[in-house]
């Protein structure tokens, strides 16, 4: 019979990949500590890269140093996002970058395409899955697809990645950070629209991300998620959605939508070398406070 492999707790010796992090230097100004609790380094892939929330905080981990970049998404989002993507290239000429098409639901695409992330940039340190796929459906008139559809993309494929990105981790030694992007559909039923394989799948995530941070915790790998409220994006434009925003800003403390740029700062804390280093299994809602109504 085979051994059961159980979980093991993280070492706390100095040689372990979960040891406290080192003091900044003394010597520093207190400016350049500032700037050093919250570096971002080594390389990072994204999923949904071509998103405008994956493009904004992808951004944002290139300002904080992040030095090597795979953007992976569908052809039509690449091409679409396409200007973006040249002046992140532009304006960050030190970082490498990669772009690869891949359907986070084929297991086949998803370890091709980490494969060659790591081949081009070297060890990956940062995975942020941003890869994702709505669907306003009343419950009594879903389709199976239209279900396997979204739960595919938006929990099967998030696991595909943080698995394929894992194996690489782990093996190279170098421990990493895991961000899962949910929703505070995973917390709440939406109103007014119906949306139930959606917030299902992306309960989910919240639970993978509990599993994954207990199982990788011991190989350094930090697993944490974030769950955005109502962010003003393409996703949720247009004269068809003008009562549901009315709705949205409503049920919401402050009265608006969030910008994709309110995502970037969770998304550097959750990826830093040293302000994020002792969170780990954890879920930030940003919502604007949408979830105490």
């Amino acid at each position: 019979m085979a051994e059961i492999p159980w979980m093991k707790l993280g070492e706390v010796a100095g040689a372990s990949l979960n040891a406290p992090p080192a003091p900044f230097p003394q010597t520093n100004t207190p400016a350049e500590n500032a700037c050093l609790r919250f570096t971002v380094s080594g390389n990072a892939v994204f999923t949904g890269g071509a998103g405008v929330l994956a493009l904004a905080s992808a951004r944002a981990l290139l300002e904080h140093g992040l030095s090597g970049l795979a953007l992976l998404d569908l052809p039509a989002a690449l091409q679409k996002g396409s200007p973006h993507i040249t002046a992140l290239r532009r304006d960050f000429p030190q970082a490498r970058f990669v772009v690869s098409e891949c359907n986070v639901t084929s297991e086949e695409n998803v370890q091709r395409a980490v494969k060659s992330a790591r081949d081009a940039l070297g060890p990956l340190r940062i995975l942020c899955c941003f890869a994702g796929l709505p669907l306003c459906v009343a419950a009594e008139e879903m389709t199976f697809d239209e279900w396997r559809k979204v739960t595919d993309v938006n929990m099967t494929g998030s696991w595909l990645t943080a698995q394929a990105v894992g194996r690489h981790m782990i093996a190279d030694g170098t421990g990493g950070r895991i961000v899962f992007i949910s929703s505070i559909s995973a917390h709440r039923v939406n109103y007014p629209q119906p949306q139930m394989a959606y917030n299902v799948s992306k309960a989910g995530i919240l639970q993978m991300r509990n599993s994954l941070a207990a199982e990788w915790t011991r190989y350094g790998i930090r697993v944490n998620s974030i769950s955005p409220g109502y962010m003003d994006t393409v996703l949720n434009e247009g004269d068809q959605l003008a009562g549901h925003r009315a709705v949205w800003a409503d049920r919401n403390p402050m009265r608006r939508m969030g910008s994709p740029d309110e995502l970037t700062g969770p998304v550097v804390l959750l990826c830093s070398d040293f302000g994020g280093s002792y969170l780990n299994g954890m879920d930030l809602v940003v919502d604007g406070g949408g979830m105490v109504f």
